[in-house]
């Protein structure tokens, strides 16, 4: 059992496999934190729902930064800092617009409730997120340009 915590949690990998589900693992956290603050500014603070999704993906997003740069795809030195997050962030901007639109769809025209509409889209962006962000940005290919 501690074999298998250890491959599941610290071991560094390359595995496809490993890394989604550790991308699921960090991506469940930086949901919660990204839908408590979503649900709060609309709740308590009565913020329009596409503007809560905005400020709570601009505080979610550094967390998930430092955990899927750490501990999904391992990646202690890539070179340039600055344009790593640079394009971490490129990547998440478009997954907020893809956030934003299917918000739109779902409780503008699909009168789905916003709390619903809100995991839904969340489902179907994380799907980029990790592709964009394993293909595009921790690629070897990428990394060695960097470098």
């Amino acid at each position: 059992m501690n074999k298998l915590l250890y491959i599941l949690f610290r071991k560094g990998t390359d595995n496809i496999y490993l890394q989604f589900f550790r991308y699921i693992f960090v991506g469940g956290t930086s949901f919660l934190v990204d839908f408590a603050i979503y649900y709060s500014l609309i709740t308590f603070f009565g913020v329009n729902y596409l503007i809560s999704a905005v400020i709570a993906f601009l505080i979610s997003v550094l967390w998930n930064y430092y955990t899927s740069t750490k501990w999904v795809f391992n990646q202690d030195e890539i070179g340039n800092r600055v344009l790593e997050f640079n394009l971490f962030i490129v990547i998440s901007v478009i997954g907020l617009v893809f956030t934003e639109i299917f918000l739109f769809i779902f409780h503008n025209f699909l009168h789905i409730d916003y709390v619903w509409s809100k995991i839904i889209a969340s489902v179907l962006v994380m799907f980029w997120n990790f592709a964009a962000r394993r293909v595009m940005f921790y690629g070897s290919k990428f990394n060695k340009k960097i470098n």
